[in-house]
């Protein structure tokens, strides 16, 4: 039943994420569009696990030494990309750091499910 109950919810952010990418394709402002969806998105799916552990318990296992870099990096690049896009206007940077945003994201996620090295080594693996 809980399934049933996030369906919607599950549905929109699926959306909103191929919405996201179709801003990709606007001239001129495109880019910038998708750097701002895409840093609101990382922050919105990190307030989302606050409702699944709490935000105390949440900041504790972010800042845990297993994921203390990738934590550190993740927050520096969400402010940095919006600083590239309202700041300093450079559209390149605001890319480069949404791929930083993504690798640390990544990172965290696969510390929680156990050492970080094995996983990568694994994905290396799968897509070569």
């Amino acid at each position: 039943h809980a399934f049933k109950k996030y369906l919607p919810s599950i549905w929109i952010l699926f959306s909103c994420s191929w919405l996201g990418s179709a801003l990709l394709f606007i001239p001129h402002t495109g880019i910038k569009l998708f750097a701002i969806f895409y840093t609101l998105g990382n922050i919105a799916a990190l307030a989302s696990t606050c409702f699944l552990m709490g935000p105390l318990k949440q900041l504790k296992r972010m800042f845990e030494p297993t994921r203390l870099i990738a934590t550190i990096v993740m927050l520096l690049c969400l402010i940095l990309t919006l600083c590239a896009v309202f700041w300093w206007h450079k559209k390149g940077l605001a890319i480069i750091f949404c791929i930083l945003q993504f690798l640390a994201m990544t990172c965290c996620v696969f510390s929680v499910f156990g050492n970080f090295a094995p996983a990568a080594v694994a994905c290396i693996k799968c897509l070569s």
